[in-house]
Protein backbone atom coordinates (compact mmCIF):
# COMPACT_ATOMS: atom_id res chain seq x y z
CA UNK A 1 0.00 0.00 0.00
CA UNK A 2 2.81 2.26 1.24
CA UNK A 3 4.37 1.61 -2.34
CA UNK A 4 1.33 2.60 -4.26
CA UNK A 5 0.87 5.77 -2.19
CA UNK A 6 4.39 7.25 -2.95
CA UNK A 7 4.20 6.31 -6.61
CA UNK A 8 1.00 8.11 -6.94
CA UNK A 9 2.59 11.09 -5.27
CA UNK A 10 5.50 11.01 -7.46
CA UNK A 11 3.24 10.89 -10.79
CA UNK A 12 1.26 13.14 -9.51
CA UNK A 13 3.85 16.16 -8.53
CA UNK A 14 5.98 15.35 -11.88
CA UNK A 15 2.61 16.21 -13.64
CA UNK A 16 2.14 18.83 -12.00
CA UNK A 17 5.30 20.65 -12.48
CA UNK A 18 5.34 20.13 -16.03
CA UNK A 19 2.07 21.73 -16.53
CA UNK A 20 3.56 24.52 -14.56
CA UNK A 21 6.78 24.73 -16.72
CA UNK A 22 4.36 24.52 -19.80
CA UNK A 23 2.15 27.79 -18.46
CA UNK A 24 -1.29 28.45 -18.29
CA UNK A 25 -2.38 29.16 -21.53
CA UNK A 26 -2.13 24.91 -22.30
CA UNK A 27 -4.85 25.05 -18.91
CA UNK A 28 -7.77 27.83 -21.21
CA UNK A 29 -6.75 26.90 -24.44
CA UNK A 30 -5.52 23.39 -25.68
CA UNK A 31 -3.80 23.27 -29.88
CA UNK A 32 -4.29 20.13 -31.52
CA UNK A 33 -0.58 19.46 -30.17
CA UNK A 34 -0.77 20.22 -26.59
CA UNK A 35 -4.49 17.66 -26.91
CA UNK A 36 -1.91 15.02 -28.33
CA UNK A 37 -0.08 15.45 -25.17
CA UNK A 38 -2.73 15.38 -22.86
CA UNK A 39 -4.27 12.56 -24.47
CA UNK A 40 -0.51 10.55 -24.06
CA UNK A 41 0.74 11.68 -20.91
CA UNK A 42 -2.80 10.80 -19.26
CA UNK A 43 -2.33 6.89 -20.64
CA UNK A 44 1.53 6.97 -19.60
CA UNK A 45 1.04 8.60 -16.18
CA UNK A 46 -1.94 5.96 -15.31
CA UNK A 47 0.31 2.81 -16.45
CA UNK A 48 2.80 2.66 -13.55
CA UNK A 49 -0.67 3.61 -10.94
CA UNK A 50 -2.10 0.68 -12.43
CA UNK A 51 1.20 -2.00 -12.94
CA UNK A 52 3.54 -1.73 -10.03
CA UNK A 53 5.82 -4.48 -12.32
CA UNK A 54 6.45 -1.25 -14.44
CA UNK A 55 9.78 0.49 -13.28
CA UNK A 56 8.47 4.47 -12.35
CA UNK A 57 11.19 6.00 -15.01
CA UNK A 58 9.18 3.92 -17.61
CA UNK A 59 6.25 6.46 -16.89
CA UNK A 60 8.22 9.49 -15.78
CA UNK A 61 10.72 9.79 -18.93
CA UNK A 62 8.32 9.16 -22.03
CA UNK A 63 6.04 11.98 -20.36
CA UNK A 64 9.62 14.20 -19.69
CA UNK A 65 10.11 13.63 -23.53
CA UNK A 66 6.76 14.06 -24.62
CA UNK A 67 6.78 17.94 -22.09
CA UNK A 68 10.35 18.06 -24.09
CA UNK A 69 8.64 17.46 -28.03
CA UNK A 70 5.42 20.21 -26.92
CA UNK A 71 7.78 23.16 -26.01
CA UNK A 72 10.05 22.84 -28.71
CA UNK A 73 7.10 22.97 -31.39
CA UNK A 74 6.24 25.64 -29.34
CA UNK A 75 9.51 27.29 -29.92
CA UNK A 76 9.97 26.67 -33.56
CA UNK A 77 6.32 27.92 -33.92
CA UNK A 78 7.17 30.62 -32.47
CA UNK A 79 10.14 31.47 -34.83
CA UNK A 80 8.13 30.06 -38.26
CA UNK A 81 4.76 31.59 -39.26
CA UNK A 82 4.58 28.62 -41.96
CA UNK A 83 5.90 25.72 -39.64
CA UNK A 84 3.53 27.04 -37.25
CA UNK A 85 0.64 27.32 -39.81
CA UNK A 86 1.45 23.62 -40.34
CA UNK A 87 1.38 22.74 -36.82
CA UNK A 88 -1.58 24.77 -35.26
CA UNK A 89 -3.71 25.38 -38.87
CA UNK A 90 -5.07 28.50 -39.31
CA UNK A 91 -8.38 30.09 -37.93
CA UNK A 92 -11.61 29.73 -40.04
CA UNK A 93 -13.65 32.23 -40.90
CA UNK A 94 -17.14 31.19 -40.81
CA UNK A 95 -19.33 33.45 -41.40
CA UNK A 96 -18.45 37.08 -42.90
CA UNK A 97 -21.21 40.03 -43.16
CA UNK A 98 -23.92 38.03 -42.03
CA UNK A 99 -22.80 35.61 -44.50
CA UNK A 100 -21.93 31.61 -43.93
CA UNK A 101 -19.58 30.39 -45.93
CA UNK A 102 -20.45 26.30 -46.49
CA UNK A 103 -16.84 25.38 -47.82
CA UNK A 104 -15.18 26.33 -44.62
CA UNK A 105 -18.08 24.68 -42.27
CA UNK A 106 -17.38 21.86 -44.19
CA UNK A 107 -13.87 21.98 -43.79
CA UNK A 108 -13.75 22.02 -40.43
CA UNK A 109 -16.73 19.64 -39.86
CA UNK A 110 -18.87 22.46 -38.44
CA UNK A 111 -21.99 21.86 -38.81
CA UNK A 112 -25.32 24.50 -38.73
CA UNK A 113 -26.55 23.05 -35.32
CA UNK A 114 -23.08 23.47 -33.84
CA UNK A 115 -22.75 26.92 -35.31
CA UNK A 116 -25.90 28.16 -33.86
CA UNK A 117 -25.29 26.97 -30.49
CA UNK A 118 -22.15 28.43 -30.21
CA UNK A 119 -23.47 31.78 -32.16
CA UNK A 120 -26.08 31.31 -28.78
CA UNK A 121 -23.49 31.20 -26.34
CA UNK A 122 -22.19 34.28 -27.58
CA UNK A 123 -25.66 35.80 -26.96
CA UNK A 124 -25.44 36.43 -30.96
CA UNK A 125 -29.01 34.84 -32.05
CA UNK A 126 -29.11 37.05 -35.88
CA UNK A 127 -27.03 35.95 -38.43
CA UNK A 128 -26.70 38.72 -40.50
CA UNK A 129 -25.90 41.52 -37.53
CA UNK A 130 -22.62 39.46 -37.46
CA UNK A 131 -19.38 40.70 -39.33
CA UNK A 132 -17.18 37.77 -38.31
CA UNK A 133 -17.26 34.77 -36.70
CA UNK A 134 -14.20 33.51 -36.58
CA UNK A 135 -13.32 29.60 -35.65
CA UNK A 136 -9.78 29.52 -33.39
CA UNK A 137 -7.13 27.36 -33.72
CA UNK A 138 -8.28 25.87 -29.75
CA UNK A 139 -11.86 25.22 -31.35
CA UNK A 140 -13.71 28.73 -30.01
CA UNK A 141 -15.81 30.65 -31.96
CA UNK A 142 -14.83 34.63 -31.81
CA UNK A 143 -17.72 37.06 -32.88
CA UNK A 144 -17.11 40.39 -34.10
CA UNK A 145 -20.42 42.29 -34.43
CA UNK A 146 -21.06 44.71 -36.89
CA UNK A 147 -20.42 48.66 -36.67
CA UNK A 148 -23.53 49.46 -36.06
CA UNK A 149 -24.80 46.48 -33.46
CA UNK A 150 -21.33 47.32 -31.20
CA UNK A 151 -22.18 48.52 -28.03
CA UNK A 152 -22.01 52.11 -27.30
CA UNK A 153 -18.98 53.19 -25.50
CA UNK A 154 -18.79 55.98 -22.78
CA UNK A 155 -15.90 57.37 -25.20
CA UNK A 156 -18.80 57.80 -27.59
CA UNK A 157 -20.63 59.95 -25.55
CA UNK A 158 -17.81 61.92 -24.39
CA UNK A 159 -18.46 61.27 -20.98
CA UNK A 160 -15.16 60.75 -18.76
CA UNK A 161 -15.29 57.50 -16.27
CA UNK A 162 -12.97 58.02 -13.42
CA UNK A 163 -9.99 55.12 -12.91
CA UNK A 164 -11.56 52.37 -10.42
CA UNK A 165 -8.47 50.07 -10.86
CA UNK A 166 -8.01 46.65 -9.82
CA UNK A 167 -10.03 45.32 -6.65
CA UNK A 168 -7.69 43.70 -4.36
CA UNK A 169 -8.73 41.23 -1.96
CA UNK A 170 -8.00 42.34 1.74
CA UNK A 171 -9.86 40.36 3.75
CA UNK A 172 -10.56 37.00 2.88
CA UNK A 173 -12.43 34.62 5.66
CA UNK A 174 -11.89 36.94 8.40
CA UNK A 175 -8.06 37.19 8.00
CA UNK A 176 -6.31 40.11 6.70
CA UNK A 177 -4.30 40.14 3.42
CA UNK A 178 -1.72 43.17 4.62
CA UNK A 179 0.15 42.60 0.96
CA UNK A 180 -2.83 43.32 -1.16
CA UNK A 181 -3.81 46.36 1.14
CA UNK A 182 -0.63 47.89 0.48
CA UNK A 183 -0.73 47.18 -3.40
CA UNK A 184 -4.24 49.02 -2.84
CA UNK A 185 -2.52 51.91 -1.16
CA UNK A 186 -3.75 51.30 2.43
CA UNK A 187 -2.92 50.61 5.97
CA UNK A 188 -4.19 48.25 8.82
CA UNK A 189 -5.20 51.76 10.27
CA UNK A 190 -7.05 52.94 7.14
CA UNK A 191 -8.71 48.91 7.60
CA UNK A 192 -9.73 49.39 11.11
CA UNK A 193 -11.34 52.89 10.61
CA UNK A 194 -13.40 51.96 7.65
CA UNK A 195 -14.47 48.82 9.08
CA UNK A 196 -15.88 50.70 12.30
CA UNK A 197 -18.07 52.74 9.72
CA UNK A 198 -20.32 49.19 8.94
CA UNK A 199 -22.44 47.22 10.88
CA UNK A 200 -19.16 44.81 11.67
CA UNK A 201 -16.96 45.16 14.59
CA UNK A 202 -13.92 43.16 13.30
CA UNK A 203 -12.26 42.13 10.55
CA UNK A 204 -13.01 38.10 11.79
CA UNK A 205 -16.62 39.09 11.21
CA UNK A 206 -16.25 39.84 7.61
CA UNK A 207 -16.15 37.15 4.57
CA UNK A 208 -14.48 39.04 2.41
CA UNK A 209 -13.63 42.49 1.45
CA UNK A 210 -11.95 44.17 -1.55
CA UNK A 211 -10.89 47.54 -2.07
CA UNK A 212 -9.62 49.61 -5.36
CA UNK A 213 -7.19 52.21 -5.56
CA UNK A 214 -10.21 54.81 -5.58
CA UNK A 215 -10.93 53.45 -2.26
CA UNK A 216 -14.36 51.99 -3.15
CA UNK A 217 -15.09 48.97 -1.00
CA UNK A 218 -16.87 46.10 -1.08
CA UNK A 219 -17.45 43.64 2.32
CA UNK A 220 -19.97 40.62 2.60
CA UNK A 221 -20.17 39.24 6.41
CA UNK A 222 -19.78 35.91 7.46
CA UNK A 223 -23.41 36.31 7.99
CA UNK A 224 -24.18 36.26 3.98
CA UNK A 225 -25.55 39.86 4.36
Amino acid sequence: MIIIIIRTLIIYFSLLLIMRVMGKRQLGEMELTEFVVAVLVADLAANPLQDLGIPMINGIVPIITLFCCEVLLTWIGGKSIRFRAIMFDKPSILIEHGRIDPAEMAKNRFTPEELMKALRAKDCVDVSKIQYAILETDGKISILKEPAEAPVSAKQFGAEIPHKGLPHIVISEGRIISDNLAIAGFDERWLEERIKTTKYSSAKDIYIMTVDEAGNVYISGKDGR
